[in-house]
């Protein structure tokens, strides 16, 4: 289950960002993940719940967005979307391709926090 040091990872790299905002709470955590990176994503959920317990990002949500497996052909100089890796073959032409433009991807696209109103 490599998706509890996935989860771990991301928590520690928005504990980081964090850090420019003293006292500031984690509301939502927007992730990309490419079809092709086998990111089981109820077990990321699950393991983030576990990994955010104790930490500024406790009780935070966890939103994946999911992306599709995008190759381009050569043969026709198209970019297509493809099923998965069983068929790595241009949605047009046919052709087989391994040039895969999109579908890897495990990135933190977005941290929403809400900051605390500093009194003084």
């Amino acid at each position: 289950m490599h998706e509890l040091s996935i989860a771990s990872s991301i928590v520690d790299s928005v504990t980081e960002s964090l850090a420019a905002y003293p006292g500031a709470r984690v509301v939502e955590v927007r992730l990309r993940v490419g079809s092709m990176a086998a990111v089981v994503e109820d077990s990321l959920q699950f393991c983030f719940g576990l990994a955010t317990e104790g930490t500024p990002l406790a009780g935070a949500r966890l939103a994946v967005r999911t992306l599709p497996v995008v190759v381009y052909c050569a043969a026709c100089a198209r970019h297509g979307e493809v099923a998965g890796v069983q068929s790595l073959r241009c949605p047009t032409c046919g052709e087989l391709t391994m040039d895969v433009r999109q579908g890897r991807e495990l990135e933190i696209e977005a941290i929403e926090i809400e900051e605390v109103e500093v009194q003084t």
